[in-house]
């Protein structure tokens, strides 16, 4: 599966921005999808996941409350909504996907900028 991410941008803080995750080759179904972010100087840092079916999401401490991840299995498309962001969330958004069951990331998309100025 080939992931292209998109949604990136500028943004004020407290705003919001929302980052899409598209398949442009295959599908989502049996993956399980995950947002990760890198900021500059720092290693990628798991951000969200969401399994297979939708149904079960996950979420590091430091976005719970003010991220939300979604799938739309028809359209093959996974979202994370940003709402209330903060400087501190200025990173390079990476999607990812992985075998459900299987402990590595396997697929990577390209990675979207998202600069939250104070």
């Amino acid at each position: 599966v080939q992931l292209q991410a998109s949604g990136g941008g500028l943004v004020q803080a407290g705003g919001s921005l929302r980052l899409s995750c598209a398949a442009s080759e295959g599908t989502f179904s049996g993956y399980e999808m995950g947002w990760f972010r890198q900021a500059p100087g720092k290693e990628r840092d798991h951000v969200a996941a969401i399994n297979w079916s939708g149904g079960g999401t996950s979420y590091v401490d430091s976005v719970k409350g003010r991220f939300t991840i979604s799938r739309d299995s028809a359209k093959n498309t996974v979202y994370l909504q940003m709402n209330r962001l903060k400087p501190e969330d200025t990173a390079v958004y990476y999607c990812a996907a992985r075998t459900v069951g299987m402990a590595s990331w396997d697929y990577w998309g390209q990675g979207t900028q998202v600069t939250v100025s104070s």
